[in-house]
């Protein structure tokens, strides 16, 4: 995917203010970043993001985190706490679309920057807030990170091998998973704006946005009393979709789980009366004998070594992958084919990898620009280039320790 200049990208005409910290209200930032979108990104003075000392790995001495979480932002300090602070705030809000805040229910008003303040001086706003719990209910004022989402949201219990305590997953998923329902969430209200002319209020849940992506497992106990269990690398009652054994001691996932598909991994096997079989020639009853018949798989698998097995369901079309790691990645002609994985500079490590836009827009896509800006790389930008302070207010601003 050919880098684009911001004019060409689907959300250059908007202006985004992201306030709050860490993950759940930035990586939505990146999202509307990545597409263009100006993300100006207001930080404490002196302090900033925790992100910048986040993922720490030596000998550099500084986060290999920020980086990509900050990308394509822009960094103004500012003291909210404070009421000159605060105005400043107001000021921009008159030619802002989105703002992101991902503080306590509470915070905000107590700043003086409610919705219903905010939306006074610019009644097209999109507030969007993100929070463990939401705005409402009786858990609302609850400290809210993404792991307690995922527990009540219903993730944690299902993840994992089922002999061990509920796991969690390796990233940072639910603070992920409100963040992408925060960025959907805000993409409709300006829609929505198309229409009405007004802004409103994008309330997006940690717990909740968890919840959405679990399928009928509330459905499933209200109506059958059936209660999800951790299963290991498997679904009940889909199958064959499994990691398997080689030859040569490797593994390779393969998800043959459709009638049709599995008739041609039936075929693969030199097996093909396997999808005649009326244990396993629906899905139901593959389901029923899932372990049995991942069992014969297994058996099969493992008198090939990786590379012919891979080459073996490529041929006969059925649906496989490798267990990537980061190395692993940065190898594959197919991610190297699509520039899944760019270089982008970065001031002190020369040029650094991470992953590129995703989704992909044919004519309006979205790029990496730049890495995370430093603290208040932009505050001259933005005190002076969109609000016209000159000098002399923002040296006042800098001794009162508002920027």
């Amino acid at each position: 995917m050919a880098a684009a200049e911001k004019g060409d990208s689907a959300l250059s005409d908007l202006r985004v203010l992201e306030m709050g910290q860490l993950l759940a209200g930035p990586f939505c930032g990146q999202l509307l970043a990545d597409f263009g979108a100006e993300v100006i990104k207001i930080e404490a003075p002196g302090i900033g993001d925790p992100m910048r000392q986040w993922g720490r790995e030596k000998p550099h001495g500084k986060s290999l985190w920020w980086p990509v979480v900050a990308r394509n932002k822009k960094s103004l300090t500012l003291n909210l706490r404070e009421k000159d602070g605060q105005d400043i705030v107001r000021k921009l809000i008159e030619n802002t679309d989105i703002l992101i805040e991902n503080f306590r229910p509470g915070t905000m008003e107590r700043w003086n920057l409610s919705y219903e303040e905010l939306s006074k001086i610019n009644p097209r706003l999109v507030m969007v807030r993100v929070t463990g719990f939401g705005q409402t209910g009786p858990y609302s004022k609850r400290a809210g990170y993404g792991a307690i989402g995922e527990a009540m949201g219903g993730l944690r219990y299902v993840v994992g091998d089922p002999s061990s305590q509920p796991s969690r997953m390796g990233i940072s998923i639910g603070d992920e998973l409100a963040a992408v329902h925060a960025c959907m969430g805000a993409m409709f209200a300006i829609h929505a704006r198309e229409r009405t002319g007004k802004g409103q209020v994008v309330d997006s849940a940690i717990y909740e946005a968890v919840l959405n992506m679990m399928e009928s497992l509330v459905t499933e106990y209200d109506v059958a009393g059936y209660v999800r269990e951790r299963t290991g690398a498997i679904l009940p009652n889909v199958s064959p979709s499994n990691v398997f054994d080689t030859f040569d001691d490797k593994l390779l996932l393969i998800a043959a789980n459709q009638d049709t598909v599995f008739k041609r991994l039936a075929d693969a096997m030199g097996r093909p009366e396997l999808a005649e079989d009326k244990r396993y020639a629906t899905h139901s009853a593959r389901g029923k004998y899932q372990k049995e018949l991942d069992g014969l798989i297994n058996e099969w698998t493992r008198t090939l070594p990786l590379n012919d097995l891979e080459e073996r369901m490529n041929e006969f079309g059925v649906p496989c992958g490798l267990i990537y790691k980061a190395q692993d990645m940065l190898e594959d002609e197919h991610f190297k084919a699509r520039e899944a994985i760019v270089d982008v500079e970065h001031p002190d490590f020369g040029l650094i990898k991470m992953q590129n836009v995703a989704p992909r827009l044919s004519d309006t896509p979205g790029a990496v620009r730049h890495v995370g800006p430093t603290l208040g790389e932009d505050n001259d930008y933005v005190l002076s280039g969109l609000l016209g302070f000159d000098d002399d207010e923002k040296a006042r601003l800098k001794d009162a320790g508002i920027i």
